[in-house]
Formats: structure tokens, C-alpha cells, sequence
């Protein structure tokens, strides 16, 4: 693997996570009595789901450990959705019990009639996602305020997506200026932003957040991996990675692993982060495919031989031991093709119910972040400065031009210039080489740009 790559053992049983917990205590300089204060910023499905996931684990552990959510108030749940909410509860008998319980049902027979207007911290509170309303979570502690929440956090987990990160970031270093202890920051976000001058290169959302609050860039991990939020909290098995810095990785790694959720560890954290970002590119355009050519094995095949191609010489640019990303990269594309948002905005937009005038925020869904990664990479490796030789024509060439489905899909969402059905003509196109020839060429030539990414 890239970096080093440990697997870290679990404890079992209850006594094994209070040892878990108290290990992680201890290295954060907690004392007895001394609440271990997690924060998730941001509450749509994966960082709702990654605070449901440590209250389950580790709520019960009161007086020693205080996990919350932020969320901006004042989002209004529409007619449709809380009916579809109220279906959903009245599916689900412990979901149902645990809302009489607590006193909590009516609310949401008066929101099914039209009788109340119910909004999305106060549904969050509940163990229920705007985001994913066909899966119930535990009941959450929601803080609306963002400076009650995080100034005096000692892990704060960004759930936000990247093209958030860090605006919201920015506000979070205000109430941070007279801290004496530097709190640790775990990143869930999939994205990228194009930085095009003096140097193209790319910025990772632990480098906004690095930037926007001053904290080290040792105290900030990337988690990831090829996994659907709401399926990891139905405890299907799933795997991922927690890459940063040795001081905190492993012990984060070894805090967050459940019998169902394993987590490996990694030393390379904005390779790992910008791969994140990539796969989202490409599932859009999958999603395309299939809704154009009912679900055709074939032509999504004949997509999958093309974006995986474009992504490999992608990564070739990005790194210099690319073939040791193969298998995290493929993993996370394949399970975005499958099941994500990504995936299926694209298959929405091929349908005709939604149109890329309609913005990158989706009803339900959330951010679809995969829309402002196309304008990033398709505008950075459009640079001049990082211009490649042609396999074919005897001339410099800049990467982009290689990428005939990133420019396609930039024209098509970026641009709109384009029609949906055009993704098509990518796969169409006569004068097209086999995808093995720009693999080929990727590998026999020395297309490293270690800028990319920051580096001399």
C-alpha cells in the first residue's frame, strides 16, 4: 500500500471498547471527569451516520465521552417528505416505540396531515436524516449554534461536503483563536478544488481546513472508502481507510473499528483524499450511461474500460507508485457505480427529472459532489504548464485532451453546452483509441507531476 498500512486488532465486548475509549482519552490528555468532547460538523448522510455510529459504540459512556452534531437551523421539512417519514416510522416498530416514548409521535402526525411544518435538526434529534429518510439512526444530540459546538471540541469530524468545508471552516477559526489545545479533525469529504496559479494544483478539503484554521496538517486525517452511509448503519460489513499522520491514525483507526466496520490505517492522506474526489466524476457519467441505454451490461462495460483508463492515467499524473492505488480506487468507483449519489444524479439528469440548471444541492440527497470535481480537474489538467506528449501526433498536448469523458462530462455539466444523451458520443467516437493504449502510454512515460498535489 501506499505509505504504511497496518490493520488494527479489535477488542470485543464491552469492557474492550471502554478500553478503546479510555486509550484514546488518555493520549488526548483527558483527566477523570473531563469530558472527551466529538463533534460532527455537518449532518448529511455519511456524517450523520459517522456520529450515530460512536453514539452507538460509546453514548452509553456518559461521564466520560459527549458526541454531537451541528447542523444549520431552519431547514423546513416539505409535505412529501414528512409523509414519506411517517410511512417509514410506522414500518419500523423500535423506531415507532422509541418516538411514543419519548413523547415524540404526534409531532409527525401533525407534520403527515399538514398541520405542523417539522425541520431538520429537530428530525436529527430523533434518529432522523433529511438526507436518507429510509434509514433511521439513534437519537442525536443536535447543536444548531456552531460556536457552542466546536470551541471547546477535541475531535471534530467534518461531515461537510468539500465545496462547504471551508466557509464553514473559516468561521470555526474565529472561535478558535484563544485556544491553548489543538483539537484533531477527521475529514469525511470527497472533493476537490482547482488552484490554477502561480502552480496548477489541487486542493484537498484537509488543506482548506489546515489553511482556514492554522491547525497542523498533523493533526487532520482523511477517512474513506468504497462503502454507502446507510448500509454501514444496517451493519453491512465494510472497510475503510483513516490516513494522516502516525500520532494520530492508529489509535483513531483502532477507536473507530467495529465488528462490522473495519478500519485500516495509511500514512498517504491527500492522494487517498483527491482519489475520493476522482470516482465521483466518473460515477456521474455512469449513471448517464445506464439510464440512456436501459441498463445495458454492455455499454456500461465499454464505460467502465474508458473512465478506468482515464482515471489511471489520472493517477499516473498524481502520483509517482500509481499501481498501488489500483485496488482502493477501483473499490470506491465500483461501489459509487453501484449504489451512490453520484451515480444516480447522473441517471436522474439521462431521465429528464433533473437538469444540471437545478444546481448541485438535490432534494433528498444532498450535495452531489462529483459536479464541482468535474470543473477542478477538468480546469487544472486543461493547463498549459502541465502539457504531455501526444501518443499519436508528434506534439505537447495538455492532459485533459487525452480525457475525452472528463471533457465530455465538463461540456455536458460544467459548460451545458451539451445534451445529456451527448456522454454517448465519448463511447461512439470512431477515431477513439482502445483504452489499453492510454494506460500503455501512461506507464511508459514520465508524467509524474508531483505539483499537483504541492509537492517540489
Amino acid at each position: 500500500m501506499v505509505g504504511s498500512v497496518h490493520v488494527n486488532g479489535s477488542l470485543n465486548g464491552a469492557n474492550g471498547t471502554e478500553e478503546r475509549l479510555d486509550e484514546l482519552r488518555r493520549l488526548l490528555g483527558k483527566s477523570e471527569g473531563d469530558l472527551l468532547k466529538i463533534v460532527s460538523v455537518g449532518a448529511g448522510a455519511w456524517g450523520s451516520v459517522f456520529a450515530a455510529l460512536l453514539q452507538d459504540a460509546y453514548g452509553h459512556f456518559r461521564e466520560k465521552v459527549q458526541i454531537r452534531v451541528w447542523r444549520r437551523p431552519g431547514r423546513a421539512v416539505d409535505r412529501s417528505t414528512a409523509e414519506h417519514l411517517f410511512e417509514v416510522i410506522n414500518s419500523r416498530e423500535d423506531v415507532l416505540r422509541r418516538l411514543i416514548r419519548r413523547c415524540a409521535y404526534l409531532k409527525y402526525v401533525e407534520a403527515r396531515l399538514g398541520d405542523r411544518t417539522l425541520y431538520a435538526d429537530e428530525i436529527l434529534r430523533d434518529g432522523l436524516c433529511l438526507n436518507m429518510v429510509d434509514t433511521p439512526l439513534c437519537p442525536l444530540k443536535v447543536v444548531t449554534n456552531l460556536q457552542e459546538a466546536v470551541w471547546d471540541a477535541d475531535i471534530v469530524v467534518n461531515g461537510l461536503p468539500s465545496t462547504e468545508t471551508r466557509e464553514v471552516f473559516e468561521e470555526i477559526s474565529k472561535y478558535w483563536k484563544e485556544r491553548i489545545a489543538v483539537p484533531v479533525i477527521i475529514s469525511l469529504a470527497k472533493g476537490i478544488e482547482a488552484s490554477l496559479g502561480p502552480i496548477p494544483r489541487i486542493v484537498t478539503p484537509t488543506q482548506m481546513i489546515s489553511s482556514a484554521t492554522g491547525v497542523p496538517t498533523e493533526n487532520i486525517l482523511y477517512l474513506g472508502g468504497p462503502n454507502i452511509a446507510s448500509e454501514i448503519y444496517n451493519k453491512e460489513y465494510a472497510n475503510a481507510r483513516i490516513c494522516g499522520s502516525n500520532k494520530w491514525r492508529k489509535p483513531l483507526a483502532k477507536f473507530l473499528r467495529q465488528p462490522h466496520f473495519i478500519v485500516w490505517d495509511n500514512s498517504d492522506l491527500i492522494t487517498h483524499e483527491v482519489m475520493g474526489g476522482l470516482k465521483n466524476v466518473y460515477a456521474i457519467g455512469a449513471g448517464m450511461v445506464a439510464a440512456l441505454t436501459n441498463e445495458s451490461a454492455t455499454s456500461k462495460s465499454v464505460y467502465f474500460a474508458h473512465c478506468t483508463s482515464e482515471m489511471i492515467f489520472i493517477t499516473h499524473l498524481l502520483t509517482e507508485q500509481p499501481e498501488k492505488l489500483a485496488g482502493p480506487l477501483l473499490a470506491d468507483t465500483y461501489v459509487t457505480l453501484l449504489k451512490g449519489r453520484n451515480a444516480w444524479y447522473g441517471q436522474m439528469l439521462a431521465k429528464g427529472e433533473l437538469s444540471p440548471d437545478m444546481g448541485d444541492s438535490i432534494k433528498g440527497k444532498g450535495m452531489i459532489q462529483g459536479i464541482s470535481a468535474v470543473g477542478a480537474f477538468f480546469e487544472l489538467l486543461s493547463q498549459p504548464s502541465l502539457s504531455v506528449q501526444h501518443p499519436e501526433e508528434n506534439k505537447q498536448v495538455a492532459p485533459a485532451e487525452l480525457c475525452p469523458i472528463l471533457k465530455r462530462l465538463y461540456r455536458i455539466l460544467i459548460k451545458r453546452e451539451l445534451p445529456v444523451r451527448d456522454i454517448l458520443q465519448a463511447l461512439r467516437d470512431e477515431t477513439m483509441n482502445d483504452p489499453r493504449e492510454r494506460i500503455e502510454m501512461a506507464q511508459s512515460h514520465a508524467f509524474y507531476r508531483p505539483s499537483l498535489l504541492g509537492k517540489p
